[in-house]
């Protein structure tokens, strides 16, 4: 589909980028760093619920601790996007929150303690991405977990079939690709913590860069 006339923020390529991100930093922190899922809080939820049945408290507070950080990442962005005043747009700033975090977690080493506060800063940060961009090409979307894609996908798929309806059957292609992406983010997080431990977190750093030079081009434009 032809984004030539989004904004940045909304644009396809955008959203292909922070898919994969996503997808990595998921498979980032279940592998390397205590099997907690950053993005999908869903999973620590229900793991919350899990624990207190067993009366594990230790293991509750460890997948508990993720989810409060994401609730507060999702206020501060929203309080900066209220309050910027600075020379950047309040997404770019963002942006380079994320980037700042990943480089702290790259030096915290793997360790029970550690892991956690890596969690923590994960989880923040998945957050404030999830909050920041909510809208590809002018629909909802997450870069941070599937099923709210796959459910818009197979809306979309069900209404193009049934009312042969062909820019239906575009925003499906839309969805599942966003998705096949972040099962690729997924596989290359998987192969990258397997050789570089912790410091495979500079794959997403990278990745997240570009995001930020990509737009600060369109805004030169």
């Amino acid at each position: 589909m032809n984004d030539s006339k989004v904004q940045m923020s909304e644009s396809f390529d955008l959203a292909i980028i922070l898919a994969v991100a996503g997808g990595f930093l998921d498979a980032y922190t279940y592998i390397c760093r205590d099997h907690v899922f950053a993005n999908a809080q869903t999973g620590n939820i229900v793991q919350v619920g899990i624990t207190l049945a067993n009366g594990d408290l230790i293991n509750t507070l460890r997948y508990f601790i993720p989810i409060i950080a994401f609730f507060i990442g999702t206020l501060l962005v929203m309080y900066i996007r209220d309050h910027n005043r600075t020379a950047w747009h309040w997404r770019q700033l963002i942006v380079a929150a994320e980037c700042m975090i990943f480089l702290i977690v790259a030096f915290l080493p793997l360790e029970h303690d550690a892991n956690i506060l890596a969690n923590v800063l994960v989880s923040f940060s998945c957050a404030m991405q999830a909050e920041t961009f909510s809208k590809v090409l002018g629909k909802p979307f997450s870069s941070i977990m599937c099923t709210g894609n796959l459910k818009s996908g197979t809306e979309h798929l069900y209404h193009a079939l049934k009312e042969h309806d062909k820019r239906r059957l575009a925003k499906v292609k839309d969805y599942f690709l966003i998705i096949a992406f972040f099962i690729l983010g997924a596989m290359l997080g998987a192969f990258a913590t397997s050789f570089m431990k912790e410091k495979g977190i500079f794959v997403p750093l990278i990745i997240m860069i570009g995001a930020i030079i990509m737009m600060f081009q369109q805004e030169a434009r």
